[in-house]
């Protein structure tokens, strides 16, 4: 079996890298060990999507009356769980249906490089095979990152995997780590009834954020009943009776935190042990595959995109690597018409799908300020929304940060109702060197949430006009 491009691996970079390869001429296969869509669609971006989605709706069921309305229902947490899977099982249908119309041979089974351009493929019944490839590209994704301190075992001490498919709701549950996946279990668990605590080594939340985001979702988390404790490690944990016991070391002293199960979202290490690294002699560094900006490893023919390779561990990272890593691909062949522009990765936006929302991109103003920038910032508050007000959603902010000297737009931080659906603008703006000037002379829709981000830089530059 002999093809021009091989994708090991068919989560969002792999699939996506197999479906532009075939459009440009390439024939082409992928080999996928467990089902089609990889983590994202079968164990992360779509279920939990679909998680929270139940927990939104158990909200608004909780205060229907501050909306007029009598309303009364008790979570079905089996019928949830269901429904995620639900999902699931329809995104991996339609990456099947797009493998199909494109023509893409899927072969099933764990692939690993024996030689230059041969790939050994072995299925579930141990039946091997020989997959002959011109371009190899990895694209393996990754895994809970584990700590010896807390070891999961898939029903004590769980990942995120786990988290999703528990056979009944915790009354209590310990999330170690407050990354995306840690705040947004902490959401859902929260909402269902679940005591939840957050352990974070570092010394605010949602660390990776602009430190007024970090506080603001600590007030609004508080306020629904999670216990935060920031500064604090877990090092060791005892799941010898019913439940979990987590030793944890704080600022002033250990205490024991006791609970039902304990949640390590402590961040994601990549899938690249036994897939033929060592024998081809490609090059990694700190568990990921290095690779220049096309993708390109230092073996000639091999590639690697998304978690495996040193970029954000992001769906839409690892989708638009493997799009430039096969253009570049074909440009090198002659199939495609110019060399592809490499990613800037300092405007890659990041989502996180907890209540409030939080969606931003670019420098941070702590960042701004220590790259050298002199800064204008403009926070403008969703309680002066008034979509905000009627969707019965004023928590939270926009923030916006700007170059004193040239009006370049630095980066965007957003917490708040639906901000997830907004950070394209500025994404958008950055690529095309927008100013405040553009933006502000381009009219936005009234009344929306998104105008907030006109109105926050409206602030930035000492024309507020909304408060």
């Amino acid at each position: 079996m002999a093809y021009d491009v091989v994708v090991l691996g068919s989560g969002p970079g792999g699939y996506v890298a197999a479906i532009r390869a075939a459009q440009l001429g390439f024939k082409t296969a992928v080999i996928e060990k467990e089902s089609l869509g990889g983590i994202c669609l079968n164990w992360g971006c779509i279920p939990t999507k679909a998680l929270l989605k139940s927990a939104q709706v158990n909200e608004y069921i909780k205060h229907a009356k501050d909306f007029g309305i009598e309303a009364s229902g008790t979570p079905q947490f089996d019928a949830i769980i269901k429904r995620s899977r639900g999902v699931a099982d329809k995104m991996s249908k339609g990456v099947q249906f797009l493998m199909k119309k494109n023509k893409i041979d899927v072969i099933m089974g764990f692939g690993k490089l024996v030689a230059k351009g041969k790939l050994e493929v072995t299925d579930k019944d141990g039946k091997k095979q020989i997959v002959e490839a011109k371009h190899t590209i990895i694209a393996t994704g990754g895994r809970s990152r584990q700590l010896p301190a807390m070891p999961i075992d898939g029903k004590k001490i769980i990942g995120y995997r786990e988290a999703m498919v528990l056979p009944e709701m915790p009354k209590s549950m310990i999330v170690v780590g407050s990354g995306a996946i840690g705040v947004e279990f902490a959401y859902f668990y929260n909402s269902m009834g679940t005591k939840v605590t957050i352990v974070e080594f570092l010394p605010r939340i949602v660390p990776v954020e602009d430190e007024e985001i970090s506080k603001e979702l600590e007030k609004q988390y508080k306020k629904n009943g999670i216990t935060i404790m920031t500064s604090s490690e877990v090092t060791s944990v005892d799941t010898a009776g019913n439940g979990v016991k987590a030793k944890v070391k704080t600022a002033s002293g250990e205490v024991i935190l006791e609970a039902d199960a304990l949640l390590s979202a402590v961040g994601v290490a990549a899938n690249i042990e036994g897939i033929g690294l060592e024998e081809l002699g490609i090059k990694t560094d700190k568990g990921r595959i290095m690779v220049d900006k096309y993708g390109q490893t230092n073996v000639p023919g091999v590639y690697a995109i998304g978690d495996c390779s040193p970029g954000q561990a992001l769906a839409h990272v690892a989708s638009k690597e493997g799009i430039v890593c096969v253009e570049a691909i074909a440009y090198n062949e002659k199939k495609y018409h110019h060399q592809p522009e490499a990613i800037d990765y300092n405007n890659i936006p990041g989502c996180t799908y907890c209540v409030p929302e939080i969606a931003s991109v670019g420098y941070t103003e702590k960042q701004a300020k220590e790259a050298g920038f002199e800064v204008k910032v403009g926070k403008f508050p969703l309680s002066a929304s008034g979509k905000a007000s009627a969707a019965g959603h004023t928590e939270g902010f926009i923030k916006v940060i700007f170059d004193a000297k040239y009006g370049e737009w630095l980066g965007t931080h957003m917490i708040g109702y639906n901000v997830t659906e907004m950070i394209s603008e500025t994404v958008t703006a950055r690529k095309l060197e927008t100013t405040y000037h553009e933006v502000l002379n381009a009219i936005h829709p009234h009344p929306t949430i998104s105008e907030s981000i006109k109105d926050a830089i409206e602030v930035a530059y000492g024309e507020a006009i909304h408060i």
